[in-house]
């Protein structure tokens, strides 16, 4: 017997260790299955599970459970990144928390060790977490980016780009954290907008007496490592400047006037300090201009004055060497400050103005990121490109929607060597080794690295590893090969490679897609992926960005413990359309619940009233309107949910599931079904339960996908099967009786009428305890025919005395409707006052009309539109749609009694 109420808390834990004790989401490699796989987009090993991963898991599980049904050999490969900045930064403040050791202290192997020793202990949270969603991931082949297999494929696939000579060294500008000591990746960096200044200073022109040529900054700390003034070519205030010099104030420094399109007349003064070393935009211009790359900041990002040590000269009045020399260690703050006051002092500060811009803040710690020349390792993503440019527009792979092609391309057609080192110790160590002349030595290992030196300098010479990591994306970027066992050639790869389909938000399309695109193509000469799902943000429910600063992000952990898995999962179906964001609010869950709710009430309704699973049940054998309508409906719903699953249409596969089960099984067939379960007929009463039965559990196999906790439950309470039992049941097939269609036809003439009368009571506001007959004007004889069948579902459903054809006129104050061929009359005389009706509803939508012009005019405020956030004049927009609608009803409502 089922509980009054479906408690998720006693069933999921329970449910989920049974599914994996009986290995349900196992592939199965030696079977002759068609397979499918989709790879998981590897969460931090130092992760908790956030909104981002709820919807991307629960949108992959649905698309595996379907498959799985379908009768697919599934591979839904799990595993967590190594997350190399992440994990080092816990761990070192683990260390800092106990105050007994630094990771300096420590040196690299027992810091390495200490770290593996975390990832133990305290690194499988995730995974748990991934387990409460539901997702039904293949665990004994969960993978880590830097176990022995993955790491073995890290080395091949470097050791091969180095020999091709697509990895290579240079000195390029990286984004610095100083806090970190490191180079990290663009997706490491976060812009914030931040409120400063632009100082204006003066650059006296070389032998040109008293004049100067005035350039702003918002960092007049890096003007140490000046190396040019650019001005636009065709700006006429400094066209005969070009070419000339200025003296840097402070270090008495000749640096030249350059013409560059970089410089915007229209921005500052129109002229431009140039700091190559110092400035992505600045290092372009430097490179066009050939001129030197001095860099005034350390790791740390404090003054250092090494390569400026030579040029400093002593200029009175303008250049003070002494006063540069006191700036060496201070930091970018103090230094700041220091030049400001000196410059101030010395007449070179022409203006202060204050000036919000967007600063680069480390993603993690937080700290100011400097743009800093070093040398590191780079891939040359341009050359790799090509052909992963070329499996997109030949159609090897597709992105779902297309409009994201156009923004891969857009990356990929103007790619930027990538690169792929990183100064820390937590990660795959870069297998390059250094002789003692510098020379280098790529290979698998030591030993290797050895016998390439004993080759080269013909005797033994000492070796030294390169200190540096690879950056986390490289591995990840092998993800759907080498986790397959690459670079052996495995069953495995053979059969799973390539994948089916990548389900991922549109900010990893540059930092995973194309990369995982790249490597696939140059080492598996296939794409990774068949088609590449693209879905959209998760928002809170007013259309903001989720963050901790605005307090308004969402735990999916306590949506679990709050509503369960299956009404979470649920809504991020509902919501996830083609092209758009995710816009989920507690509300919006607590909503879905209720149809969780509203589909254990109707199991509960079956049970009571003797349905079970049915045994040898035939639809064709079905003899009865209702029974053979329902099946036609299923039929059709089945089609339609496969079709959108089909199509990556979570929402419409969500809602055509919801309208089937709510509208269609629930509020019809239910309703209908109830006097023929209470009749004395036991022959009908017998097909019915046999249709309830089976639709039911047609019902439980659709919803299976998305909410697979409620529907196994179900599934075996009704003895469908075994419990753990449905994830492995056959997807549904739309099969519908033979010549259904008049069934549909009376049906749906049935619930038509049912509705028009329920509308037109509620616009009278005529009271449910007063009942009414219904009078049918015009009405074919088929209808009469029909209603005449329905008479007992008519009067229950729609508050009707009877139902039957109207003689003679239309009696005084009856209310009106059309359905069909028929006009419906209610005789309302004496149930409502009708002249107070008819003065309400001239208010109401008096008010309604109100509405509507006011929310016209705010929308047809061209100020307002442009100005507000564009979610606040969509919700504007949708008041609109609803309150002409309100209008139309009342009108609707008058037109019925006028």
């Amino acid at each position: 017997m089922l509980n009054k109420t479906f408690e998720p808390a006693q069933t999921e834990n329970r449910l989920y260790a049974l599914w994996e004790s009986k290995k349900a989401f196992s592939a199965q490699p030696a079977s002759d299955k068609k397979p499918f796989t989709i790879m998981i987009p590897p969460p931090n090993v130092t992760g908790t599970l956030h909104m981002g991963h709820a919807l991307t898991m629960t949108l992959q599980d649905t698309l595996i459970r379907w498959k799985r049904m379908q009768g697919f050999d599934t591979l839904w490969q799990p595993g967590t990144d190594h997350a190399g900045i992440a994990t080092q930064m816990v761990v070192e403040r683990t260390l800092a928390a106990e105050g007994t050791t630094t990771r300096q202290d420590m040196g690299r192997d027992a810091f390495i060790e200490r770290v593996w020793q975390w990832k133990e202990e305290s690194g499988g949270g995730i995974t748990r977490q991934l387990r409460r969603l539901g997702a039904s991931l293949d665990w004994p082949r969960e993978r880590f980016t830097m176990d022995e297999g993955l790491s073995r494929a890290v080395k091949e696939v470097f050791v091969s780009l180095y020999k091709d000579g697509l990895i290579y060294r240079d000195r390029r500008l990286v984004n610095w954290d100083p806090s970190f000591r490191s180079a990290i990746s663009d997706l490491e960096v976060e812009s914030k907008d931040v409120a400063g200044n632009l100082w204006y200073i003066r650059y006296p022109v070389d032998g040109a007496g008293d004049a100067s040529i005035t350039v702003a900054t918002t960092r007049p700390e890096t003007m140490l490592g000046d190396t040019a003034v650019a001005v636009h070519p065709e700006d006429e205030r400094y066209r005969d400047l070009i070419g000339k010099f200025v003296r840097l104030p402070l270090t008495g420094r000749l640096i030249p006037i350059v013409a560059d399109e970089h410089s915007d007349p229209e921005k500052g003064t129109g002229a431009v300090k140039i700091t190559p070393a110092h400035d992505f935009n600045d290092f372009e211009v430097g490179r066009r201009h050939q001129l030197p790359m001095l860099s005034i900041l350390d790791e740390q990002a404090r003054i250092v004055l090494d390569e400026i040590e030579g040029d400093l000269n002593a200029h009175e009045g303008l250049a003070d060497p002494a006063f540069v020399r006191s700036l060496a260690g201070t930091t970018r703050e103090e230094a700041r400050k220091a030049i400001v006051a000196k410059l101030e002092e010395t007449g070179w500060l022409e203006k202060i103005e204050p000036h919000r811009h967007q600063v680069p803040h480390a993603e993690r710690g937080g700290a100011v990121i400097e743009p800093r020349l070093t040398t590191q390792w780079y891939c040359d993503a341009g050359k790799l490109a090509g052909p992963a440019i070329e499996a997109i527009t030949s159609g090897r792979a597709s992105f779902i929607p297309k409009q994201w092609e156009n923004t891969f391309f857009a990356w990929m057609r103007d790619i930027q060597p990538w690169c792929i080192s990183r100064q820390l110790w937590w990660g795959h160590r870069i297998p390059a080794w250094y002789g003692p002349d510098g020379h280098v030595f790529v290979a698998h290992d030591g030993e290797d690295a050895q016998k390439q030196a004993l080759a080269h300098y013909g005797k033994a010479e000492p070796l030294t590893q390169d200190e540096d990591v690879l950056d986390t994306w490289f591995s990840s970027a092998l993800w759907p090969f080498s986790t397959l066992g690459w670079p052996d050639k495995t069953p495995e790869l053979d059969r799973y490679y390539p994948t089916d389909v990548l389900v991922t938000g549109f900010d990893i399309i540059f930092f995973w897609v194309a990369r995982m695109m790249m490597m696939g193509q140059h080492f598996m000469q296939d794409v990774p992926f068949r088609n590449i799902f693209i879905h959209g943000l998760v928002r809170d429910e007013h259309g903001q960005k989720m963050s901790k600063s605005k307090g308004n992000g969402i735990d999916p952990l306590e949506l679990i413990e709050e509503y369960g898995a299956d009404a979470m999962r649920f809504t991020i179906c509902a919501l996830t359309g083609i092209g758009r964001d995710v816009k989920l609010g507690r509300k919006r869950v607590e909503d879905y619940r209720s149809f969780i709710t509203k589909l254990w009430n109707a199991a509960r309704f079956c049970e009571m009233n003797g349905v079970r699973a049915p045994v040898g049940f035939n639809p064709e054998q079905v003899q009865s309107p209702l029974g053979r309508w329902i099946l036609a409906e299923a039929a059709t719903a089945i089609a339609d949910a496969t079709r959108a699953l089909d199509a990556y249409r979570f929402d419409e596969y969500a809602l055509t599931c919801y309208r089937f089960v709510w509208n269609r099984f629930c509020d019809w067939f239910l309703e209908f079904a109830k006097p023929v379960f209470n009749s004395q007929n036991d022959q009908e009463a017998a097909e019915v339960r046999a249709v309830a039965g089976h639709v039911l559990g047609i019902i439980l196999r659709l919803l299976q996908p998305v909410a697979p906790f409620v529907t196994d439950t179900l599934w075996h309470e009704f003895g469908f099967g075994e419990e753990g039992s449905l994830i492995a049941a056959q997807w549904p097939l739309p099969v519908s009786p033979t010549g259904a269609e008049e069934a549909v036809a009376e049906c749906e003439q049935i619930i038509r009428l049912i509705t028009e009368i329920r509308t037109v009571r509620a616009e009278m506001n005529v009271p449910p305890s007063q009942t009414a007959p219904v009078l049918l004007k015009d009405a074919a004889a088929i209808t009469l025919e029909r209603i005449g069948r329905w008479q007992e579902a008519i009067c229950r459903m729609a508050r009707v005395t009877q139902t039957s054809a109207l003689a003679g006129d239309i009696p005084k104050g009856s209310a009106q409707a059309v359905v069909d061929e028929a006009t419906v009359v209610i005789p309302l005389e004496g149930l409502i006052d009708l002249a107070v009706e008819r003065e309400r509803l001239k208010k109401e939508l008096s008010k309604a009309e109100d509405e509507v012009s006011k929310t016209e005019k705010k929308l047809g405020n061209e100020n307002f539109v442009s100005r507000a956030k564009p979610e606040i004049v969509q919700e504007m927009r949708e008041r609109l749609e609803n309150q002409q609608g309100e209008c139309a009803r009342l009108k609707a409502a008058l037109s019925r009694i006028a």
